[in-house]
């Protein structure tokens, strides 16, 4: 297995007119598809690509999800909407074998370096900043493994009291920890997109009120807010209407510094049937 597993996700074959491809490999899914937030990261990529900049960042992805793409190749397809010093717009068209899988929005722009002026204290900020001892590891031999294969590409520690895995119901609320393999988090422009990605990465809310099945998204936007410092990101997933089709799930991400870094909503589908 790849030390770099996420840089090799992430790295673009620049097929030139703005058009790019990449390979997903079969870790970076969800069941038999490929993650949601796996692919909101290339659509990151590839608008950072197209514009060139460097010290800009994709601070605002906004993606429609129109069909779920096995792993394999893809195609990336950038067109440049607006270039400016503080925002540039890029549309991102992720497609499979000629259908197209993801429609993103792409906001560039420079992030956050200094201390907030104001922030309100976060939930997850009562989460210890490093897994406590309990936590329970994701592994490919651990039921969660065996569907959320991007556990293996990282390292991805769940709460020990989370109420799907001990068997009860509670509230719409996951917490969990994440961190790139060390290559990965090495790099900042991987790091950076590895945050993206953990803006869906957590198991989906609705297994603690006793509904399980697949959820999938319809939308999802997700914000950029400052590069991550190194270490173990804290990821709060939670929501507050599970209706009878649709429900929200947001995700809250905070550095090893106790900043935010990412936040994001969703709007997901709950499982036939349920």
């Amino acid at each position: 297995m790849s030390t770099q597993p996420f840089t090799d996700l992430t790295t673009l074959t620049d097929l030139g007119d703005g058009q790019y491809g990449a390979s997903i490999d079969p870790l970076w899914t969800i069941g038999p598809k490929v993650h949601g937030g796996a692919m909101m990261a290339l659509c990151g990529a590839a608008a950072h690509s197209a514009l060139e900049v460097e010290q800009l960042a994709p601070i605002a992805l906004s993606a429609n999800y129109v069909s779920a793409p096995d792993p394999g190749e893809v195609q990336l397809s950038t067109t440049i909407r607006k270039r400016g010093r503080q925002v540039n717009l890029i549309d991102v068209q992720l497609s499979q074998n000629g259908r197209t899988a993801v429609s993103c929005a792409v906001t560039l722009g420079p992030v956050d370096a200094k201390p907030p002026r104001h922030q309100v204290r976060q939930p997850a900020s009562a989460m210890p900043a490093e897994p406590p001892a309990d936590a329970v590891r994701v592994t490919a031999d651990h039921p969660l493994g065996a569907v959320i294969h991007i556990a293996q590409g990282c390292d991805m520690r769940v709460e020990a009291t989370t109420p799907f895995l001990t068997g009860t119901e509670g509230e719409p609320v996951n917490r969990m920890w994440l961190r790139a393999f060390a290559a990965d988090e090495a790099d900042p422009n991987t790091a950076l997109l590895f945050a993206l990605m953990g803006g869906d990465t957590a198991p989906v809310v609705t297994m603690n009120r006793g509904i399980f099945g697949w959820c999938p998204t319809v939308q999802l936007t997700t914000y950029l807010r400052r590069r991550p410092a190194p270490g173990w990101l804290r990821v709060l997933a939670s929501s507050t209407v599970l209706g009878d089709s649709w429900f929200e799930e947001d995700h809250v991400i905070l550095d090893a510094n106790g900043d935010v870094v990412v936040q994001s909503r969703q709007l997901a589908m709950l499982p036939l049937g349920s």
